[in-house]
């Protein structure tokens, strides 16, 4: 172990990090919650998908005309979001992350083929009658399939990672090298499970919010939003107590010597889960009246719950002597309030976009918020404005331009 921390504090950036490390873990965290409730609802709304086209008879394919529109859409954010973890990942995990993407290369270049491939067919399905709950149905199958192999590589490379102490002993565990590349080295049943079983719990609540966004509009009948909300309750309800299960053979699987189960954050995010568990019992009277507090309780659960991943991460290379708290850091002011300000404006353009897509969404000829879509506008244009000139002084004093 002397040996592979040496390995890996070598093979840190030797320029240091150009903010205090605590930020990036913060954004790491942020960005990876968002990201895991997007594929939530896309490997969860595949599956219902699925089970509405074939078995759910008038209502079932009603929802799946609606669901076929959904998944795209959220399939291309979860690509989208999914890249900034990775990008913090790659500040503070950089050796980690890179030795495990080197002993499964080919499943790594597999993963992003796959992706494009999910992306695909649930595309084509959505083209190809989808939306009139016509399309064939082995499309979204082979969607969810490609899907279901993606995590299943990233499961592996996420565990590869934070086993520094097992990388020689794959490589040469039987006096002899192995094809590098070839295999993917590590999987854990619970751990997969946990994560899978969740994308079913966050698609029940986001039936219920479906069944309460759509209450206003006359082309939905109530019978058809009762129907919807009373199957997203019972989903999410069922399905979080088996995620719950999940994750204590998960927690029960964990070196003895953690003694995971009194972190903090652990207790913070299983307590949250608990209390999500009690409030889809209470829902299940009325899921359009309970879904907005469901939802943002789901949110801080998996938030937190994600931080408590990132603990047990901190746990797993604590082993290996690695920390990133202790990472030289020079402080480049000027880039990090460029990143922050750009990430700022970010939240103002897309919040008037997701307003917009949400009063039109729900009937309303006037979306409003006009100073709100001026304002982002010109933001817009501010920066395109300030990052090019800043390009272009910087490419002058460094000689790049004549």
């Amino acid at each position: 172990m002397d040996f592979v921390a040496s390995y890996v504090n070598q093979l840190r950036d030797v320029s240091g990090l150009p903010f205090y490390p605590w930020l990036f873990d913060f954004l790491l965290v942020l960005t990876l919650a968002l990201h895991l409730l997007l594929v939530n609802l896309v490997l969860g709304g595949t599956s219902l998908l699925l089970w509405g086209r074939l078995f759910g008879g008038s209502f079932g394919l009603r929802l799946s005309r609606s669901l076929s529109r959904v998944l795209p859409i959220s399939l291309s954010w979860a690509i989208v979001l999914g890249v900034a973890p990775l990008l913090f990942i790659q500040v503070i995990y950089d050796p980690f992350w890179y030795f495990s993407n080197v002993l499964s290369a080919w499943w790594a270049l597999i993963f992003l083929g796959l992706i494009a491939l999910a992306f695909s067919l649930s595309y084509v399905y959505y083209l190809r009658g989808g939306y009139e709950g016509a399309g064939n149905p082995l499309w979204p199958l082979l969607s969810l399939a490609a899907l279901l192999v993606t995590a299943g590589i990233i499961h592996a490379l996420s565990l590869q990672a934070i086993h520094p102490e097992k990388w020689s002993a794959w490589i040469f565990g039987d006096g002899q090298s192995y094809r590098v590349g070839a295999r993917l080295l590590a999987f854990e049943l619970p751990r997969f499970l946990h994560f899978f079983l969740a994308s079913l719990a966050i698609t029940g609540i986001f039936l219920m919010l479906y069944a309460r966004y759509f209450d206003t509009r006359p082309d939905y009948e109530p019978t058809y939003l009762s129907w919807v909300g009373r199957i997203g309750a019972r989903t999410a309800l069922i399905f979080s107590l088996l995620q719950a299960a999940a994750g204590l053979w998960w927690l029960l699987s964990l070196p003895a010597d953690f003694r995971f189960y009194t972190h903090p954050l652990f207790l913070l995010g299983a307590g949250l889960g608990l209390a999500l568990i009690g409030l889809l019992f209470r829902a299940q009277r009325d899921p359009r009246s309970y879904a907005l507090k469901t939802a943002i309780l789901a949110g801080l659960t998996v938030f937190f719950m994600s931080y408590a991943r990132e603990a047990l991460r901190m746990q797993y290379l604590s082993r290996a002597g690695y920390t990133f708290s202790d990472y030289p850091v020079h402080p480049s002011w000027s880039s990090t309030v460029l990143f922050l300000l750009t990430f700022v404006m970010g939240l103002v353009v897309l919040g008037y976009v997701g307003l917009v897509a949400y009063r039109a969404g729900r009937g309303q000829k006037e979306v409003g918020a006009h100073g709100w879509g001026k304002a982002a506008l010109a933001l817009c244009w501010l920066w395109i404005v300030v990052m090019v000139t800043l390009g272009l002084i910087i490419s002058f004093k460094n000689g790049a331009l004549p």
